[in-house]
């Protein structure tokens, strides 16, 4: 018979394990000595010790789930309770009780931390909701719109709220935003005609970009495509609603052609990261001219700096919304100070600025020679009542003169 601390082997070669319960049959050894059915079932207890201690590792340092945990315990735990191997097998109960005890504080601190970020989430989309409705009613249309959009890139980030709460502030989001772009639509509902001008202009440009889309005539298309481009940048703004949708579709026929001579080329992209960097340079150059002093000096500057660029050629097509993106904000600056430029020099609107300046000063004149009259006749009643109109067309006419000054005139 052989032993050790904790298990030993009897005459007939049943092996025994020592614990709290008193001795447990681990197993019969037939095969060698009792020292070799010992270190036999040694070896498994070690195996159980290492088992536990990466499970141990495990729960400690990683991301393994309560569930999946709780699975691994129970099946170490089964062959623990099977008492197959020899060793203190008490002091593994122990271990993967504390395991156990572990693994529920860590799902309870999860339960807790997703409630946590609900509740964090609840309270932004809130103030996200809060926000837009207020940015509904504001006439600033460029800054709201841009915040608006940038409060869906927010929401967007943000995780998902039960489907009710959820659902019921973007709703409200939603509304919001609508709300927004009604009013905006209507304040630039004058612009229209000249706007649906542009979309007619646009629409032929993109069908036709579309048709080329398919060439392989690479050196003509792409010039054509410089040719539209002009023809695009000439054509003006058509409405906000369509202007993204033909630019979409525009640049994605363009796109279609020119990766098609880009998978052609390949060994052109050399070339095309140096056009990256001169057209980087060409956008902080465009840049530099805002805020916009000089209209005319700056739209010839920008048209020097936008002759270069379409002679640079093209770019890596994953850079090129970043740069172009980069003039095309700097081009909508000068076309919105154009239009501002436009509207302050409309003859139309000076004629009638000039045509009510006209009529306030006769009538100014007229009233200064009825109190004339009237004084030399005595009648300073008459004169003093004539003295206070004069002052109200006096004061329209200073205003109209000075609306008139900002005719150039």
């Amino acid at each position: 018979m052989s032993s050790d601390p904790w298990g030993r082997v009897d005459e007939t070669g049943t092996v025994y394990v020592r614990t709290a319960d008193g001795e447990q049959v681990v197993g019969s050894w037939q095969a060698g000595t009792p020292e070799e059915a010992l270190a036999y079932f040694e070896r498994k207890y070690e195996g159980l010790v290492v088992e536990i201690g990466l499970l141990e590792k495990r729960v400690k340092t990683t991301d393994l789930s309560a569930k999946d945990a709780q699975t691994a315990i129970d099946h170490i735990r089964e062959q623990v309770d099977a008492h197959h191997a020899v060793g203190d097998l008490d002091a593994l109960k122990t271990r993967l009780d504390k395991l156990v005890e572990t693994v529920g504080k860590r799902r309870e601190e999860r339960k807790q931390q997703r409630a946590k970020q609900s509740d964090e989430a609840r309270h932004a989309k809130e103030a996200l909701v809060t926000e837009a409705e207020e940015l509904a009613q504001s006439d600033q249309w460029r800054a709201a719109g841009e915040r608006l959009r940038s409060l869906v890139d927010t929401w967007k980030g943000l995780p998902r709220l039960d489907r009710k709460s959820d659902d019921e502030l973007w709703h409200r989001f939603s509304h919001a935003r609508s709300a927004f772009s009604k009013r905006r639509k209507a304040h630039f509902a004058q612009l229209d005609a000249q706007r649906e001008e542009a979309r007619k202009t646009k629409e032929r440009l993109v069908a036709e970009a579309e048709s080329l889309s398919g060439s392989t005539d690479w050196g003509l298309t792409a010039a054509r495509y410089r040719e539209l481009m002009s023809e695009w940048k000439a054509a003006g703004r058509a409405q906000r609603e369509h202007e993204d949708d033909l630019w979409n579709r525009f640049r994605g026929a363009q796109d279609i052609f020119f990766a098609a001579r880009s998978s052609v080329f390949a060994e052109r992209d050399a070339e095309q990261s140096e056009n990256l960097k001169l057209k980087e340079e060409l956008a902080g150059e465009a840049e530099k001219l805002l805020p916009i002093g000089d209209l005319k000096g700056t739209r010839a500057a920008f048209r020097s700096i936008n002759e270069r660029w379409e002679a640079i050629g093209h770019v890596p097509r994953d850079a090129r919304p970043k740069v172009e993106g980069r003039m095309h904000a700097v081009e909508r600056a000068l076309q919105d100070a154009e239009e501002n430029e436009w509207r302050r020099t409309n003859p139309e609107a000076r004629a009638r600025a000039e045509g009510l300046t006209g009529q306030l000063q006769a009538a100014v004149d007229k009233l200064r020679g009825q109190i004339e009259q009237a004084r030399a006749q005595g009648n300073n009643s008459k004169a003093d009542k004539l003295e206070r109109e004069l002052e109200g067309r006096q004061a329209l006419l200073d205003q109209a003169l000075k609306g008139l000054q900002e005719f150039g005139g």
